[in-house]
């Protein structure tokens, strides 16, 4: 099926997203349903997705935000609601390290899927936004 996943030590199966989706960091496998859940939680943001900038196994993981208005915030905002999410990566172990948070007003989706995010297309555009980080 290509999805990865766990189960606990309670017996708990846990989704951890597609295993073509997850990003290859020098320190180790980001799954995107684990590291979007943190930050899906911001009150602003509606969706959010993580792709890897660069290629494998040395991606860099940067988090695209849609927010609930579908709009991109002027700068200030935009930077404060970024500071936010910093903030809410550096407090949890599984998102420690990122740094990189783009907004976009619709995230792609699969033709198909009308809600499933195209990582794909989001990724190639992300990484076109920031072209410093994977060169």
């Amino acid at each position: 099926m290509g999805d990865a996943g766990y189960f606990d030590a309670q017996g708990r199966l846990w989704f951890c997203g597609r295993v073509n989706h997850r990003v290859e960091t020098a320190n180790g496998v980001m799954w995107p349903i684990r590291v979007e859940a943190i930050f899906n939680n911001h009150d602003a943001v509606s969706r959010c997705a993580m792709v890897g900038l660069g290629d494998r196994p040395n991606q860099v993981p940067c988090i695209v935000i849609e927010l609930h208005d579908g709009h991109i915030p002027e700068k200030d905002l935009r930077e404060r609601i970024r500071g936010e999410l910093q903030r809410m990566a550096d407090a949890h172990e599984l998102t420690r390290g990122i740094g990189y948070f783009l907004f976009h007003e619709g995230l792609p989706v699969d033709v198909r899927h009308n809600a499933k995010i195209n990582r794909e297309a989001l990724k190639h555009w992300a990484d076109t936004q920031l072209p410093e980080v994977t060169q």
